[in-house]
C-alpha cells in the first residue's frame, strides 16, 4: 500500500506557480486514484476479458435463434460450443487480469519508498514562493545551469507521474473488468445449461438421422458378456448388425492430422503413458470441463453406444469401413447403434457438475483448477484401424501440442 495520508490533500493540490502546480497535481490525483472521464488504460489480459465477454454476449443472442431453427439439433450444437468457447475464454481472461493487477500491485509496492520521495519533493518545490529562489549566486550563467538542472529534473519527475498514473489507471480498468465479469459469466452458465437441455430434447425428438443397420440387443448382450478388452469388443462389432446396407461416407484417411478434436480440453495423458495405477492404454486421455459436449469429429456410423467394460458410457464411431474412433467416460449419449451422424453432430456429454458463479469467479481470480470448476472430468479416445490401436495424436488436429 503506497503511504501517502501524512500529506493532506488540501495541502497536495492547493495552488502552486507555473509548472511545479501541474505536476504536483497530476502525480497527486493518481496516487489518489482519481481518474479523469474516460480514462481506459488498454492491455491485453483487458482485451481478453472483453474479448470473452463478447463471445457469451454473441451466444446468448444465438440462443433463440437456435431454437427455432430448421436443424435445431445443428444449431443448438453451434450454440453450446459457443458457450463453452466463451466461458473458458472468461476463465482465462479473469486469470490474466488477476495476475496483471497482481503483477502492478508488486511493482507499486517494491517502488514504494521512490514514489514516497517523488511526493515529497513534489511537496516541497509546491511550498516554495518564486521561482526566484533558484537564482544562483554565480550570476546569470549559474542561473541558467541552475535552471537547466531544473527543468531535467521536472521532465524526470512528468515522466515519473505518466508512468504511475498509467499503472493505478489500469488497475482501476481490471478491477473494473472483473467486478463485471460475474453479470458475463451468470449469463453464460445460464445459456449453456439452456443451450445443453434443449440439445438433449432436441436429439431425443430427431427422427431424420439415415440408418445403416438395426442393432440385435441380444447379440450386443452376448458380445458385452463374452469379452474382456476393448480390442475384442471392437472385432465383434460386426456381429451385432442386422440387416446392414452399404452406406457411403466421405473417407476420413486423408483427413489424418487434421480432424477436429470430439471435445473442448487439453491432452492429459498420451498413448502409451501409464495411468495412476500403471495401466498403459493406446488412446490419449483429454481433460475436460464439467458437462462439455462431446461431437462426432467427422461423419460417422454409430457402431455402439453404451456402459462398456470398465469404460464407463462408450460411443463407438464408424467413419469408414476398418476404422473406429472409440470415445469413454461420458455421462450422457445420444442417438443408437445404426445411427448415421453428420460432422459435427452431438454425441454425448461428459458428467460432473457445472460450477456456480462463485466458483467460477474464484477459479479466474487464482488460477487455480479445482474438482468443482477446473478440467476434472476425463474423455478416453482411441482410434483403431483394422483393429489395430493408432495414436490419436497423428488423427486428431492439435493433440500433438
Amino acid at each position: 500500500m503506497i503511504r501517502h495520508a501524512a500529506l493532506p490533500f488540501a495541502d497536495r493540490t492547493r495552488a502552486t506557480p507555473g509548472w511545479r502546480r501541474g505536476l504536483a497535481a497530476a502525480l497527486l490525483m493518481a496516487v489518489a486514484a482519481l481518474l479523469p472521464a474516460g480514462a481506459m488504460a488498454q492491455s491485453d489480459p483487458a482485451d481478453a476479458a472483453r474479448a470473452a465477454a463478447r463471445q457469451i454476449e454473441a451466444a446468448t443472442a444465438d440462443l433463440q435463434a437456435a431454437q427455432d431453427a430448421p436443424d435445431r439439433v445443428a444449431a443448438l450444437t453451434e450454440t453450446t460450443r459457443a458457450f463453452e468457447a466463451g466461458l473458458a475464454a472468461m476463465r482465462d481472461g479473469l486469470r490474466r487480469v488477476s495476475a496483471r493487477e497482481a503483477e502492478i500491485a508488486r511493482e507499486l509496492q517494491s517502488r514504494e519508498g521512490e514514489i514516497a520521495q517523488l511526493l515529497g519533493t513534489l511537496q516541497v518545490m509546491g511550498g516554495q514562493g518564486s521561482p526566484v529562489v533558484f537564482l544562483h549566486p554565480s550570476g546569470p550563467v549559474g542561473t541558467a545551469r541552475s535552471a537547466m538542472i531544473v527543468a531535467d529534473v521536472s521532465r524526470g519527475m512528468e515522466a515519473e507521474a505518466a508512468k504511475l498514473r498509467t499503472d493505478l489507471e489500469e488497475v482501476q480498468v481490471l478491477r473494473q473488468l472483473q467486478e463485471s465479469a460475474a453479470r458475463r459469466l451468470s449469463d453464460g452458465l445460464r445459456g449453456v445449461q439452456e443451450a445443453r437441455t434443449a440439445l438433449s430434447q432436441a436429439v431425443s425428438d430427431r427422427t431424420d438421422l439415415p440408418r445403416k443397420f438395426t442393432e440385435d440387443p441380444i447379440q450386443t448382450g452376448l458380445l458385452i458378456a463374452s469379452t474382456e478388452t476393448l480390442g475384442a469388443f471392437a472385432s465383434g462389432l460386426a456381429d451385432i448388425a442386422e440387416d446392414e446396407r452399404p452406406l457411403d461416407l466421405p473417407p476420413v484417411s486423408a483427413l489424418r492430422g487434421d480432424i477436429p478434436a470430439p471435445v473442448l480440453g487439453r491432452v492429459l495423458r498420451r498413448s502409451g503413458e501409464p495411468d495412476a495405477a500403471g495401466i498403459i492404454r493406446p488412446g490419449v486421455v483429454l481433460a475436460t470441463r464439467a458437462r462439455a459436449l462431446v461431437t462426432s469429429p467427422t461423419a460417422a456410423t454409430i457402431r455402439y453406444r453404451g456402459p462398456l467394460l470398465d469404460y464407463g458410457n462408450v460411443m463407438i464411431l464408424e467413419p469408414e469401413p476398418g476404422i473406429l474412433f472409440v470415445f469413454a467416460g461420458l455421462d450422457v449419449v445420444y442417438g443408437a447403434a445404426g445411427d448415421v451422424l453428420s460432422a459435427g453432430d452431438p454425441v454425448g456429454l461428459m458428467g460432473g457438475e457445472d460450477a456456480d458463479l462463485g466458483d467460477v469467479i474464484s477459479d479466474g481470480d487464482t488460477g487455480q483448477q479445482t474438482t468443482g470448476n477446473g478440467r476434472s472430468e476425463t474423455l478416453y479416445v482411441e482410434v483403431r484401424q483394422d483393429n489395430i490401436p493408432q495414436n490419436p495424436d497423428e488423427w486428431f488436429r492439435g493433440m500433438k501440442d
